[in-house]
């Protein structure tokens, strides 16, 4: 079983809220996760990106590759 960490997209309509998981890769996009490993909301001024750095680096560990989209976002939260 390959585990990415990723987004799953949560709010309504017109206004996105991302949550970061580790899910399988195999699974849907809005599929139930492992585990919650923050979130990304695009709507706020600045974007809001809120990432427990424990957690991720425990699937790191695990081998889990972060996807494109999140990596890029963790490196501007400092993760």
């Amino acid at each position: 079983m390959a585990v990415k960490i990723r987004l799953t997209r949560m709010g309504s309509k017109k206004k996105p809220f991302y949550r970061i998981v580790a899910m399988n890769s195999e699974a849907r996009r809005d599929g139930r996760p492992l585990e919650t490993i923050g979130y990304y909301n695009p709507m706020a001024e600045p974007a809001e990106i809120k990432v427990d750095a424990e957690k991720l680096q425990k699937w790191i560990e695990r081998g889990a590759e972060p996807t494109v989209t999140v990596n890029s976002l963790l490196k501007k939260a400092g993760a």
